[in-house]
């Protein structure tokens, strides 16, 4: 028996048991001695290689290596292969940042190509120090026999998974109000959009709206955005709501506003209530829009009207909610009421070159200039500021915004019941998780945006002619077969320049890439 030393190093002993393990190859002896018709699977979320591993990676890889030992005493045989996430903003913002490139437009003038060399180059920069640290927390994974989401049988895969859902009648493309960070031009998911707020000072303003045929009546609004005015279409209010005309006894103007909000606008007691309405009786109104930026460029047959609807509450603000192209509801309403959809703001975040004043200033830098225009106009009723919740790019750290997006989406609410259903039947630990924070998450589950326009990614596998018609492909196999040429890379710019002519019609493929978290 090996005598055993009163002054133990416990860091010494785990070094030889290490070294005991590599030598005798004991991982792979515990995989071969057991039948491969007892298997184990075993799916490790794959960590970026850009980074060193944190104290995260070693709690999460703990628990993660718990799980295989016990099933593999229990007779299965368990392979861990492990991964590495190569593909998505973590290593595009990366590699930005080390070329001095600011945007989209200045990766285009590189070269998407470069660009993606560039990444390709970088992403397993890490890999021996995961290795190091992985091996000496005494976890077992394959390394030697490790995937990467940027190989090419990979990257196949996700195509083939897309291609089900295609079948399957669950992946669309629809024009939709999204969380979009125009610092990389792209769309997030909600998930995604819900990582990183941040309580922050933003102007609060309340506007006037001049009422159109009526001697110095106004409607009050209020936002916290002050740069979304130039693209105001519409006023909303709610039909049930009861609203005031009052007299403001200092000025003689006159005000509509819901009579549960007189108070806190008018909180000197300096008005005079005229008459009392339904919110009802407010359809249809007309006013006169605070910048006429709109007319030259969409149809503003029905715009800078009174709309009606539910979401309009009295809790915050006037009771009166101004509506622009960059909010869910904003873009519902419009759609219901055939009004035209007027974005001014660009993939950057920058307003576009016909918007005067502001033309190609950024829209958070934009506010400033807005607020005194208004107040030099007389449309500013109050200028304040106030501290709120406000997402911010979870890569980026900027600020985020919800804008109408060309998008490609999975059609989550068409499953959603199955998989709430489903869900009953997993057996949770801890327990809570299943009706609580998941069973939660679940029933809120809203369609999922998986394109993202962006350039070191997995190509959407979607080909599209000049009429619309669509061709999906599931296998690097089905796309030779179609383009007639051999397929040694999926990346976007090696599939973008093929062609695809069909039935008298040219189909190329469609911009976008996936989000690295479809693939991962």
């Amino acid at each position: 028996m090996k005598e055993v030393s009163n002054k133990l190093s416990f860091a010494q002993m785990e070094e030889e048991i290490l070294n005991f393990w590599r030598q005798k190859d004991i991982f792979q002896k515990s995989i071969d001695e057991r039948p491969k018709d007892k298997p184990f699977s075993f799916y490790d979320g794959p960590p970026f290689a850009t980074g060193l591993p944190h104290y995260g990676h070693l709690l999460a890889g703990t628990i993660k290596d718990v799980i295989p030992r016990y099933k593999t005493m229990r007779g299965f045989r368990v392979e861990r292969r492990f991964g590495w996430d190569t593909h998505g903003l973590p290593v595009e913002f990366e590699v930005e940042q080390s070329l001095g490139l600011n945007g989209r437009h200045e990766i285009e003038n590189f070269g998407e190509g470069n660009f993606n060399e560039e990444c390709r180059s970088i992403v397993l920069r890490y890999t021996g120090e995961w290795r190091e640290t992985v091996e000496r927390m005494a976890r077992w994974v394959d390394f030697d026999n490790d995937y990467k989401t940027m190989d090419i049988d990979f990257m196949e895969s996700v195509w083939w998974v897309f291609k089900r859902l295609w079948e399957k009648g669950l992946i669309y493309e629809g024009v939709k109000v999204v969380p979009y960070s125009w610092r990389v031009s792209t769309p997030l998911s909600n998930f995604e959009a819900n990582l990183n707020y941040k309580e922050i000072q933003d102007p609060s303003v309340t506007l006037r709206f001049k009422i159109n045929g009526e001697e110095n009546l106004y409607f009050l609004a209020w936002t916290t955005t002050p740069w979304t005015l130039p693209a105001n279409m519409s006023l909303c209010a709610g039909s049930k709501l009861t609203y005031c005309k009052i007299k403001d006894k200092k000025s003689g103007d006159c005000y509509l506003l819901t009579k549960n909000r007189i108070e806190s606008n008018f909180d000197d007691g300096s008005y005079e209530v005229l008459t009392e309405m339904k919110g009802s009786e407010l359809k249809g109104m007309t006013y006169e829009p605070l910048f006429d930026f709109a007319k030259a460029k969409v149809d503003t047959t029905n715009a800078w009207s009174v709309q009606l609807d539910d979401y309009v509450t009295d809790e915050s603000g006037t009771g009166i909610v101004h509506l622009a192209c960059f909010g869910e509801d904003d873009v519902r309403i419009f759609q219901r009421e055939n009004i035209s959809i007027f974005d001014p703001v660009d993939d950057e975040g920058n307003f576009m070159d016909y918007m005067e004043f502001i033309a190609g200033m950024n829209i958070k830098d934009a506010d400033k200039s807005i607020v005194k225009r208004l107040k030099e106009e007389h449309k500013m009723f109050r200028h304040e500021t106030a501290q709120h919740s406000y997402p911010f790019c979870w890569r980026t750290d900027t600020p985020l915004i919800y804008k109408p997006i060309s998008t490609w989406f999975v059609n989550v609410e068409a499953i959603k019941d199955r998989m709430v259903a489903h869900n009953k039947t997993v057996h949770w630990v801890p327990g809570h998780i299943r009706d609580g924070r998941f069973g939660k998450w679940l029933d809120n589950a809203r369609d999922w945006a998986i394109s993202r326009n962006r350039f070191w990614g997995t190509p959407l596998p979607v080909w599209k002619s000049e009429d619309g018609d669509v061709w999906c492909f599931g296998s690097v196999s089905e796309l030779e077969e179609a383009s007639g040429e051999k397929i040694t890379d999926l990346h976007k710019h090696f599939v973008d320049p093929l062609v695809i002519e069909k039935n008298g019609k040219t189909y190329r493929r469609v911009p976008e890439v996936l989000d690295c978290w479809f693939e991962s």
